[in-house]
C-alpha cells in the first residue's frame, strides 16, 4: 500500500502500477481511486505507469478537518506526482469535481513542469438513440 503524508499530516493513499509513460487519474465525488481500476489494468498491460489517489476523506486517505476544497486536492496531487518524480505525465480527471480539479490544478499546480497534457471526462453523456 503505498501512502504519503502531506504538509498537514494527512495521509494520501494512492495506487502506482505499470512502466512507461504515466497517466494520473482524479476520481469525483464520492468516489476512490477504485473507480479506475478497469482502465487503469488495461493501461498498465499496455505499456503505460498509471498512478490513481484517493482524496482526502474518501477511500483509504485519511479524514481531514481542513483542505477539503480545490486547493488542498491539487496540493495532494502535486505531492503524490512529486512522491512518483516522473518528469512527463498526463493528469485525468473525471465527473464535475475531477473536471474542476482538472483545471484547478492546470492553473494553481506547482509541479506544472512536470505536466503534459489535461483530459476532463464525464459520465453525463448519453448515447443517440434511433427511434422509428
Amino acid at each position: 500500500m503505498s501512502t504519503i503524508t502531506v504538509k498537514d499530516g494527512t495521509t494520501i493513499y494512492y495506487k502506482d502500477w505499470g512502466k512507461g509513460p504515466v497517466v494520473t487519474f482524479s476520481h469525483g465525488w464520492p468516489l476512490c481511486s477504485d473507480a479506475w481500476d478497469g482502465q487503469m489494468l488495461f493501461l498498465a498491460q499496455n505499456g503505460f505507469r498509471v498512478v490513481a489517489r484517493d482524496r482526502r476523506g474518501h477511500g483509504r486517505s485519511s479524514q481531514a478537518w481542513a483542505g477539503n476544497d480545490m486547493n488542498g486536492y491539487a496540493d495532494d496531487l502535486a505531492a503524490v506526482i512529486e512522491a512518483i518524480a516522473h518528469p512527463a505525465l498526463v493528469i485525468h480527471g473525471h465527473g464535475p469535481l475531477g473536471q474542476r480539479g482538472c483545471s484547478h490544478d492546470q492553473t494553481n499546480y506547482q509541479t506544472n513542469h512536470r505536466v503534459r497534457e489535461y483530459v476532463a471526462g464525464t459520465d453525463r453523456s448519453r448515447p443517440s438513440r434511433n427511434r422509428s
